[in-house]
């Protein structure tokens, strides 16, 4: 057990004293992927200082049990370098949004039915910035919804998405 903690707290001083890598103080894109169904979100990035950002995400999704939603999601995320270019990166934050459904299944009052989204997220994922001003970045969000409903079945969403984004400072 004291190998275990001992060793757990190694890697996070390896992760902690890692070089930071730069990355451009604003940048805006697409994420594109999905949980319950493809979908997209305008993404804009804020840096905060060298090691930190705020992340915003605005995006829409049809899934495959005709419900159709939106939601807005903010991330703080802390933004460790690898090498030339790759950075990975982790954050925490939340959303809210709301859900309409438009089919033919009666548990949703008769085909008719909407509500609001609160979640708490999480992020993970691995960026690579070009020397022209583009970013690429493949992301896992882990989500808890907190008032689900009958929007999902349970409360637990994984995000897993692809972004591509334009950079200035």
């Amino acid at each position: 057990m004291k190998k275990l903690i001992l060793s757990v707290f190694l890697l996070l001083g390896l992760a902690f004293s890692a070089q930071s890598q730069e990355f451009s103080k604003n940048a805006i894109g697409l994420r594109l992927g999905g949980d319950n169904g493809f979908g997209t979100e305008i993404s804009y990035q804020r840096g905060l200082s060298k090691d930190n950002r705020l992340e915003l995400n605005l995006g829409w999704r049809n899934d495959s049990n005709d419900i159709d939603n939106f939601k807005l999601v903010g991330l703080y995320q802390w933004v460790w370098g690898i090498d030339k270019g790759f950075n990975w990166y982790a954050g925490v934050g939340g959303g809210i949004g709301s859900w309409s459904y438009n089919g033919n299944n009666n548990n949703f009052n008769n085909g008719n039915d909407s509500g609001i989204i609160l979640l708490a997220a999480g992020d993970i994922g691995i960026e690579y910035n070009f020397d022209i001003p583009i970013q690429i970045a493949l992301d896992f969000r882990p989500q808890i919804y907190l008032n689900a409903g009958d929007y999902r079945n349970d409360d637990f969403g994984g995000d897993i998405a692809f972004s591509i984004r334009y950079c200035w400072n």
